[in-house]
């Protein structure tokens, strides 16, 4: 029979809960200029420049950050890979929690946010791209959010609808499967309408295959890199299954990700020579895509194989970390750096301190939910009264 969590009580007052205390204050204040003196007054968008760190960092980088749901449950329930059941739960967590914040950001970036449900309502979008990404991620959070809730059902005590649920597995976990696959790719796809704007050494016909590739990557790697920070700070928290099975899913994961970015780093080279744009390598820009390629790429590739290889978890690791925010550079050179890269200085985009203070506000609340969830619900344990699905 599971052996029963022993709930060890915390102090309130630490440096963690004081500085994250200070940062949801400073967001509401900020959250309430926003959406009384609207955009103009917290951002520096403009005609030129619509989309800033919201959507590139909040966005971009949220929905490809929480690609571990997907990918963790299609291994562990599709392709039956059960030795990896532990991080399921923790990874739908991650991903929920990362979905649903990309839909609150979404709030102070768009200039009317009650007007979101409007192309599912009011009149058809179906012809528009960003309409099958709103579709897919609006479905997907719901998916995710009914993958999430045993764990939920468990801490409650309802075993009846937890026991629906969870014969509700295997079709959920497809459903989320193919609608990953659609609105991951299609996030890379939205900027195909903008080649004048992008710089070619990102702009690529490809670009929804390099998003998706890149995604599993980022759901590898993300799970890794959470896993790792929750053995450190709820280590208390975790079963003896979870502690059995932590260095075996990062070994695994670990070499997955290096064979993903592999072949990532050969796409990547093949729509370069396809578009025949070894000239421009040469410039700043040229310098900063090596930066990209060899040093978020092929250089995580190399330690990750190491890293396999050697079964040394803290090199696995600290890659995990590594490639954790190669994806978030790749994100912010797409969706930022190389866009509008031919504007001057002086009409380039760079975000006002308040679109940075909501983008941390919004990241320290999935923080603490988190926090809040994985210490009172069965998240890194298995519930002693039901069996694990």
């Amino acid at each position: 029979m599971p052996e029963r969590r022993i709930v060890i009580q915390k102090p309130a007052l630490t440096p963690f809960n004081v500085v994250a205390g200070i940062i949801v204050v400073v967001g509401l204040v900020i959250t309430v200029i926003r959406f009384t003196q609207g955009l103009g007054a917290t951002t520096n968008l403009s005609d030129y420049n619509p989309w800033g760190i919201w959507i590139g960092f909040d966005l971009l980088v949220g929905v490809a950050l929480a690609a571990g749901g997907y990918v963790t449950s299609a291994a562990c329930y599709i392709f039956g890979l059960k030795r990896f059941h532990s991080a399921v739960r923790p990874a739908i967590l991650t991903g929920f929690l990362g979905y649903a914040l990309v839909v609150l950001a979404l709030h102070y970036d768009v200039g009317r946010p009650w007007r979101l449900p409007y192309p599912f309502i009011v009149q058809s979008g179906t012809t528009s791209l960003l309409f099958e990404v709103a579709a897919c991620v609006a479905l997907y959070l719901t998916v995710l959010f009914i993958e999430f809730t045993p764990a939920a059902l468990e801490w409650l005590g309802l075993k009846r609808a937890r026991g629906i649920v969870v014969k509700l597995t295997l079709v959920l976990t497809i459903f989320g499967v193919v609608l990953s696959t659609l609105h991951q790719s299609s996030l890379g796809a939205l900027f195909l309408i903008a080649p004048s704007k992008l710089h070619p050494l990102w702009y690529s016909p490809y670009l929804a295959l390099y998003f998706f590739v890149s995604s599993i990557v980022a759901g590898l790697s993300m799970v890794i890199f959470e896993g790792s920070l929750a053995h450190k700070h709820f280590h208390d928290k975790m079963d003896a299954e979870h502690l059995r099975e932590a260095d075996g899913v990062a070994l695994s994961f670990a070499k997955a990700a290096s064979w993903v970015l592999a072949g990532y780093f050969v796409i990547k080279v093949i729509g370069m020579a396809q578009a025949n744009s070894w000239g421009y390598l040469g410039s700043g820009y040229g310098l900063w895509f090596l930066v990209e390629m060899l040093g978020f790429v092929l250089l995580p590739c190399y330690f990750y194989a190491i890293g396999a290889r050697e079964k040394n978890f803290k090199i696995i690791r600290r890659t995990a970390a590594w490639t954790v925010l190669g994806i978030v550079v790749n994100r912010f050179n797409v969706g930022l750096i190389a866009f509008n890269y031919h504007l001057p200085s002086s009409e380039r985009y760079f975000p006002h301190w308040m679109e940075i203070g909501i983008s941390v506000f919004v990241v320290t609340i999935g923080i603490l939910v988190y926090k809040f969830i994985v210490t009172h619900m069965p998240i890194l344990y298995a519930h002693p009264d039901y069996d694990a699905h």
